[in-house]
């Protein structure tokens, strides 16, 4: 099934800033997201979970970028190589290293987020800023290393007891916009089943892959009406080393 769903990934990427991927609201924050990283981040950066690296890119001129990853997940899931192949729980650092860590879309994948945390508050200076976004209403990936979830007051908590103090968690892709990815999604997957397991279901794929636009569309009005943070794809939070 992860080869299929891989293939199919592969098939829909071109499509991905159009209102025909499933994953459509989801590749909408990206570019906040850069930009965000771009306005906060600053002198030595250390990008935990880098993937291909391409936070390196929102970066301005004057950073110093230094990507870690684990070495199961950078070459065998992106086929990348980073500067530093090591375990967020365990950072090859000295104490007071960095001026800024990202943590992005990575915290859902560690079995142990307290340590993570820990670690990246020893190795900031004092004054360090730690800018980490992470899924909420967002389907499992990645299994079976897709661990946990967390609401705003869960997110801000755990990064208190790891001594970080943050600034208020901000949502993202909230009401209809959040239902609207789900429905999208939720449409690709029987389709992707159907398809493997060549199910009766597969009599329904033409409609469901003609539904992802028009939920998505749906969505999107709808979601220019306003929603509330209640629901909520993800949270994107700035902490702080005291």
């Amino acid at each position: 099934m992860a080869r299929v769903a891989s293939h199919l990934r592969n098939w829909l990427a071109p499509l991905r800033h159009t209102v025909l991927h499933p994953q459509w609201f989801a590749f909408r924050e990206t570019k906040p997201t850069r930009q965000w990283v771009g306005k906060i981040a600053y002198g030595r950066v250390l990008d935990i979970g880098c993937a291909d690296g391409w936070a390196k890119q929102a970066l301005s001129g004057q950073c110093q970028y230094v990507g870690l990853d684990y070495p199961t997940t950078a070459q065998g899931i992106y086929g990348t190589r980073p500067d530093v192949f090591a375990d967020g729980a365990r950072l090859p650092f000295l104490d007071d290293s960095f001026d800024s860590v990202l943590l992005l879309e990575v915290l859902e994948h560690v079995a142990q987020p307290g340590a993570v945390l820990t670690e990246i508050r020893r190795v900031l200076k004092p004054g360090g800023v730690l800018l980490l976004s992470m899924p909420f209403l967002y389907p499992l990936h990645d299994a079976p290393h897709d661990y946990q979830r967390y609401t705003a007051p869960g997110l801000a908590h755990t990064l208190d007891q790891a001594g970080l103090t943050c600034d208020p968690p901000v949502a993202r892709g909230v009401g209809f916009r959040a239902v609207a990815l789900l429905a999208a999604i939720a449409c690709a997957e029987v389709v992707v089943d159907a398809c493997i397991r060549r199910r009766w279901r597969l009599l329904f794929s033409p409609a469901l892959i003609a539904a992802v636009p028009v939920i998505n569309t749906l969505g999107w009005l709808l979601g220019s009406i306003g929603g509330s943070a209640m629901l909520a794809t993800g949270h994107r939070v700035v902490g702080h080393k005291p």
